[in-house]
């Protein structure tokens, strides 16, 4: 079972990253773009391609935050119906008791919101626990030199594998079966 939800905690953690990145790299990219032809599509020297990649690093920063919830919620729908390792993790309708073999993002907002609130639920009591040892180890000005967004990004990814295995016991609607 552990080996189950590895592979789908691997898939689902890559899927993730790879469409936020990419979702975040595509905005800022354009965006960056549009800058550079708003101010007249000056020559590009050296000056200018290190103007253009800080306006670039800058907003792909913020623009990874928001790819980040978007990557997150889209990636809940690909880890149904799959099988790994003999396991499937399926969905299924509120009131009855039948599988939904073609997932579409309105069958989800119920489960993921569970999911949501217990990735949540589990950052935030990681950020706790860090907080507590940086607390003991360093010094009160340095407490919170840990935090942030990469920081965020690997507590999400962690917590997101405590998360896939309490989902099926925290909704009635995600069941693991033998598949």
């Amino acid at each position: 079972m552990f080996r189950f939800y590895f592979f789908l905690w691997l898939k689902w953690a890559l899927r993730v990253t790879l469409c936020s990145l990419f979702l975040a790299f595509l905005t800022s990219f354009m965006l960056t773009l549009f800058i550079y032809i708003q101010q007249g599509m000056v020559k590009l020297d050296s000056k200018v391609l290190d103007a253009l990649y800080d306006v670039e690093l800058f907003w792909f920063q913020l623009f990874w935050n928001v790819a980040f919830l978007i990557a997150l919620f889209r990636g809940v729908k690909y880890i149904f119906n799959h099988s790994i390792s003999g396991y499937v993790l399926h969905l299924f309708e509120c009131q009855t008791s039948q599988s939904i073999e073609f997932i579409g993002y309105g069958n989800l907002i119920k489960v993921w919101r569970k999911y949501f609130m217990l990735l949540i639920w589990l950052v935030v009591s990681f950020m706790i626990f860090t907080t507590f040892i940086y607390s003991l180890i360093y010094s009160k000005e340095m407490m919170f030199e840990w935090f942030s967004t990469v920081f965020i990004y690997i507590a999400t990814m962690i917590a997101g594998f405590l998360a896939l295995v309490l989902l099926p016991s925290r909704s009635k609607q995600v069941k693991v079966e033998r598949g």
